[in-house]
């Protein structure tokens, strides 16, 4: 098996970071690789303020956390991934920027290394059949907050060996997260079921059935959710929303996954949720 000292991530977004937080916590040297230095500045402060909260709440201690910021080094040349002995990328969830980002990682780490993708829907199998390293390519589907959430779907595509799952699942583990194995479907298990929830949740107030705030109570008091559908979809961000529900749409050809006109909406008018600081709420 594989000995991974050193983790390419390529994204320093919301996921991004969060899995480079979580790999150097756990003591490995992390190449955190973004195309604009404000991203990955952006990405580096809130490392550093999350690794900050865990100190606070006495998860780690301050020399922890001065041990993981050392660990992580900034880049905005991909090609430094050349050293990296994993890489995973948590880019944007399209599969053509995808594509680019695994077509170049083939030419640039060695013939040996992993490489994985964080995407919540889209297929790893046409991933991995853009290089020429397919039983090496597998998904490893992380949650967001990850530092927090406790589990990492691991996705075999079609082409992933059995080498390639062991090795990821007992990555995932040394991260202090649970491996559950997944095959390759549109979604995979997560948001297969999620998002039809999510989006039938989206049809209920488009219809008029019920306001963004009384069908999120029905979920939170009624089914003990901690937090009701449509503020999820503010927190993941409803243009992720909207990308997952197309590739369900498509990647499964039935009516049942088309997006709400609402959802498609909202995007369009750049209300995204949490971030944007407007979506089914005001933030």
């Amino acid at each position: 098996m594989t000995e991974i000292r050193i983790v390419g991530v390529i994204g320093a977004g919301t996921m991004g970071n969060g899995i480079a937080h979580v790999f150097a916590r756990s003591g490995l040297r992390v190449l955190l690789c973004e195309v604009e230095l404000r991203l990955l500045d952006r990405g580096l402060e809130t490392i550093l303020k999350n690794l900050g909260r865990e100190a606070e709440k006495g998860k780690i201690s301050l020399d922890e956390v001065d041990d993981a910021l050392k660990r992580i080094e900034g880049t905005l040349d991909r090609g430094a991934l050349a050293d990296a002995d994993f890489v995973i990328e948590a880019a944007t969830e399209r599969f053509e920027v995808k594509k680019t980002i695994f077509q170049e990682l083939d030419k640039i780490a060695r013939p040996k290394v992993i490489l994985a993708s964080n995407t919540s829907s889209i297929s790893i199998t046409k991933l991995a059949a853009q290089t020429g390293r397919p039983d090496r390519v597998i998904g490893m589907h992380f949650f967001n907050p990850v530092p927090v959430m406790k589990m990492v779907e691991v996705i075999r595509g079609l082409q992933t060996s059995q080498e390639t799952y062991e090795t990821v699942a007992t990555l995932a583990e040394k991260l202090g997260k649970t491996a559950v194995e997944v095959n390759d479907a549109p979604g995979f298990v997560s948001n297969r079921v999620l998002m039809p929830l999510l989006n039938e949740a989206m049809y209920a107030v488009m219809e008029g059935v019920a306001t963004a705030d009384a069908v999120d109570e029905v979920f939170r008091l009624g089914m003990a959710h901690p937090m009701g559908p449509l503020t999820l979809a503010d927190f993941i961000g409803l243009d992720v929303c909207l990308d997952i529900m197309r590739v369900l749409h498509e990647g499964l050809g039935d009516p049942k996954y088309r997006p709400c006109p609402l959802l498609v909406r909202m995007v369009d008018a750049g209300w995204l949720g949490r971030k944007s600081g407007r979506g089914f709420y005001t933030y």
